[in-house]
């Protein structure tokens, strides 16, 4: 279909600004409680996330994939007719959308110990239990989500550009 192809490095593009919004979001929880703690005993400390990046399910492309294989077969010189799948500019069932980036938050069980037996959270060994949040590494992430973030708006104002030269023909 002409606009799902128009439009699907928009798509892909937004896909990617959703997947950098994530990570952004994930950094910024993750600096903001890194040094809080919960009660001996609680369940309640909060627990860092991190984001897993991955693209779209490989078997419904391997699936599309297939279901678009056709056959020529030559009916006459010079001639050619399909046998057996379809000759078309995009499968219905499915867009280029589908075969975008994609997140997931996940979140961690790590935990640091610190010695403080004046703190109200200690337990009965002195030991106060706080996220396993790695300063540096969140704000590497931050950084490098802020920039990617920029990079697809980069790629969606050039495929703007385009289509507005496009138009213009």
């Amino acid at each position: 279909m002409l606009p799902d192809r128009l439009f699907s490095s928009f798509q892909t593009a937004a896909g990617g600004l959703s997947v950098q919004r994530e990570k952004i979001g994930a950094a910024t929880n993750n600096i903001a409680n890194a040094g809080t703690s919960a009660p001996n005993g609680s369940a309640d400390v909060y627990r860092p996330q991190s984001v897993q990046t991955g693209t779209g399910d490989r078997q419904d492309f391997q699936r599309m994939l297939l279901d678009s294989i056709s056959t020529l077969r030559q009916t006459r010189p010079g001639h050619h007719a399909v046998s057996g799948g379809s000759v078309s500019q995009g499968n219905p069932g499915s867009s280029s959308s589908d075969f975008g980036p994609t997140a997931q938050m996940v979140e961690s069980d790590n935990f640091r110990h610190e010695f403080d037996p004046n703190h109200p959270d200690a337990d009965e060994n002195g030991m106060v239990r706080y996220p396993d949040v790695d300063l540096i590494r969140e704000m590497t992430q931050l950084v490098s989500a802020n920039r990617l973030y920029e990079a697809n708006l980069s790629a969606i104002e050039a495929e703007k550009q385009i289509i507005k030269r496009s138009l213009e023909i």
